[in-house]
């Protein structure tokens, strides 16, 4: 089969299918892993397609996206996130244990979820969620300092970066501006992504909570790979075919 041939071949898969691996091309076509990423690179300059780690998917699929005010993103996807958050709360840590709320709307409705007789250590980075956990007289509230990022109400710098890296958490609730599997965990501010990855450092487990609008996109700086993440919680909004892959990537994919 000629190069021009297979690359028709598999344009017309990934059309098809919607993605295709490296992997699985290799073995179909009977090719080395390099001639097919080499055959990738030709469609994707072609348009045909967008190459991800891995392998490629449909042209269009992925995007990158700018970054909303909180006030803007309060009003948006407001039942997805109100039902992400009432789900998060199924991954809390036994009583004893500690959890911290990244900043972010989705967040906070985990926040809002957040049963208050649970004896628990809640860490936060969030001005609107701290403000919120401040009457939780059953747990022990933890905010974080730092200079506070006027957009989005957290606290960001070198001094969050730095007390967060003192600490070990039982479960981070972590938000994403962007999620796909070529660039992970995404958001536009490379402060807020500093403060992201040291989040996701020091939890033992890592629940991600991300409403469908997030997925297949990306944003400026990445904070955190798949292979970082232990559960995404999102709504029945998401492509069934991008979370199918990152439940093959070991991702516990949860739908609100």
């Amino acid at each position: 089969m000629y190069a021009e041939e297979r690359q028709q071949a598999i344009a017309e898969q990934v059309r098809a299918n919607g993605r295709a691996s490296v992997a699985a091309l290799a073995t179909r076509f009977e090719v080395t892993s390099e001639t097919v990423r080499r055959d990738l690179a030709a469609l994707e300059r072609a348009g045909h397609l967008q190459r991800v780690h891995g392998g490629a998917v449909r042209a269009g699929v992925m995007r990158v996206i700018g970054e909303r005010g909180i006030d803007e993103r309060e009003v948006t996807q407001t039942d997805e996130k109100a039902a992400i958050g009432r789900t998060a709360v199924r991954f809390l840590p036994p009583d004893g244990g500690s959890v911290f709320f990244d900043a972010g709307t989705t967040t906070y409705q985990a926040a809002v979820a957040l049963p208050r007789d649970r004896r628990l250590t809640l860490i936060t980075n969030s001005l609107p969620i701290a403000s919120l956990l401040a009457a939780q007289n059953s747990a022990s509230l933890h905010a974080i300092g730092g200079r506070v990022r006027g957009l989005t109400q957290a606290t960001v710098g070198a001094e969050t970066v730095a007390a967060l890296e003192r600490l070990r958490v039982s479960t981070a609730f972590v938000g994403a501006n962007g999620i796909s599997e070529a660039h992970g965990l995404s958001t536009p501010d490379p402060d807020e992504a500093a403060v992201k990855s040291a989040m996701v450092r020091v939890a033992q487990r890592v629940v991600v909570l991300a409403d469908s609008s997030k997925m297949n996109r990306e944003d400026l700086s990445g904070f955190a790979d798949l292979d970082d993440v232990d559960v995404l919680i999102t709504d029945s909004g998401v492509d069934p075919t991008f979370s199918a892959a990152l439940s093959a990537r070991g991702i516990d994919v949860v739908i609100a």
